[in-house]
């Protein structure tokens, strides 16, 4: 049987910690898919097709991983795409509460699912993307949190 993931976020942008959860991925699942959420109420710097685009090719070196953009509930994305692992992300103790309630809605929504919260490497736990956005639209020096082609976009948008 092959095991689906499904690390679903908003990727705004995908930074060198959602790229570090994804290798960590890639070893455990058959088929790792990344879900770039529209996520409007969060008013995102970047449309869902940039991010999707910006996803793919920041995540090009791994062919078993499949970036694909998605609007609605989660449960309903994961059932189409056959998935039994949600992935999530664990930066630090201050990351967990929240992430506890959303594993538990998904476990209410779809109980086949399960949540799996991986932790990037220690010296990518402060990197979010929000901090990048913030970094960058002050001008300063985001390459080492993210691909080049995140950093040429976060440039060109935010210049």
């Amino acid at each position: 049987m092959s095991v689906v993931a499904i690390y679903p976020g908003t990727f705004d942008p995908i930074t060198h910690g959602h790229t570090d959860i994804v290798r960590r991925a890639v070893k455990l699942f058959d088929r790792v898919i990344l879900a770039v959420a529209a996520s409007p109420s969060k008013r995102p710097t970047f449309s869902l097709e940039e991010r999707v685009m910006l996803a793919k090719q920041a995540l090009q070196g791994f062919p078993q991983v499949e970036v694909l953009g998605f609007e609605g509930l989660l449960a309903h994305f994961a059932a189409q795409h056959q998935a039994q692992v949600l992935l999530r992300g664990l930066r630090a103790v201050s990351d967990f509460e929240h992430e506890f309630q959303l594993a538990s809605m998904n476990r209410r929504l779809a109980p086949e699912l399960e949540t799996l919260f991986l932790t990037p490497a220690e010296a990518l736990t402060y990197v979010s993307s929000s901090l990048v956005r913030e970094i960058a639209s002050l001008g300063g020096d985001v390459s080492a949190f993210v691909s080049p082609v995140v950093d040429a976009a976060l440039k060109a948008r935010l210049r």
